[in-house]
């Protein structure tokens, strides 16, 4: 009922990792750029790894879509929670590759030989995995050892893993340092910037049909950055509210307390500084290390207890 109140033709805020409304930030573009040159490369092993929410899917689903007009073999696995023999048969039904035979033998020589009938014919194969900081550590293993599936100078498959920081973490556990080795490209999601904000709903109004007209105030898109820290997901979640409350209100502006509002309902903590992008000093100015800072205050405040100490008494009272 909104989109007509707003003069919308879809919802734009749908939290659907629908493709059509990747945003690119310089980030984005980066990692989208990491990952298509590493399949086309050859590289073999590509992780891409973002905060909860940051459009790590929907880059996925834009990488999908590129790979599907290239007409490029992909299995896509999106559900990480599956034991060795259930992650091989998943992936050869997603490739399209007929096995009769469960034997973990005859699966692996199966996939080797269908990966060499692609490369022959100039082809290559992907992987990709989401949620892969679910995946145990015999999967993992698993998919290191498919990495041996090779010719003397290149790769046969291409593999992408996806996941959330944990994922980063536990490829440091050294019984994955081989898995950690073999990584050649890792790209990355962040939040958005105020400014990034901004453009983000802006796009994604216009991409729903919007023509212009101002929907959202600029307070109330300051108090969205605030609130969701620019963590697309949560403006989408902020926003989709917003419009659904102003409808219901017959308010055709959104105003910074719609938005706050909104937050209340959902808990959303008020969030003053972005955790987009890492505070940068001015040129010229040291960056501020609270590590340093805390050992430095460590040092004034026991050089003051020895003078204090070093002090006639009388002088102390």
């Amino acid at each position: 009922m909104y989109k007509e109140f707003f003069g919308l033709r879809a919802n734009p805020f749908n939290v659907n990792p629908d493709p059509r409304y990747l945003f690119l930030t310089r980030h984005t573009e980066e990692a989208l750029a990491c990952l298509t040159y590493g399949i086309q490369g050859r590289k073999g092993f590509v992780l891409l790894t973002g905060e909860v929410g940051t459009g790590k899917t929907t880059l996925i689903n834009k990488l999908l879509e590129w790979l599907r007009l290239q007409q490029v073999p992909t299995a896509f696995i999106f559900n990480s929670r599956m034991n060795v023999p259930q992650f091989l048969d998943y992936m050869m039904a997603d490739f399209g590759i007929p096995c009769d035979s469960k034997a973990k033998s005859q699966v692996l020589l199966r996939l080797y030989n269908w990966l060499l009938d692609r490369y022959r014919a100039g082809e290559t194969a992907v992987l990709i995995v989401d949620e892969a900081q679910n995946l145990s550590d015999e999967v993992l293993e698993e998919i290191r050892m498919m990495t041996n599936l090779e010719t003397f100078t290149e790769k046969l498959l291409q593999i992408v893993l996806v996941g959330q920081p944990e994922l980063e973490q536990k490829l440091k556990q050294p019984q994955l340092r081989q898995l950690r080795q073999r990584l050649t490209l890792r790209a990355k999601t962040h939040a958005l910037s105020l400014e990034e904000t901004k453009s983000y709903v802006a796009q994604r109004l216009r991409i729903a049909g919007s023509n212009g007209q101002q929907i959202f105030e600029p307070d109330a898109l300051l108090a969205i950055h605030r609130f969701s820290s620019g963590i697309p997901r949560v403006v989408n979640l902020v926003c989709e509210h917003c419009l659904v409350s102003a409808f219901v209100d017959q308010q055709k502006v959104i105003t910074a307390d719609v938005v706050e509002a909104v937050a209340r309902d959902f808990d959303l903590g008020d969030a003053t500084v972005s955790t987009a992008m890492p505070v940068s000093a001015p040129d010229g100015v040291e960056k501020f290390d609270l590590v340093d800072a805390l050992k430095t205050l460590a040092t004034l405040a026991e050089r003051l207890r020895r003078s204090e100490e070093d002090l006639p008494k009388e002088r102390k009272l």
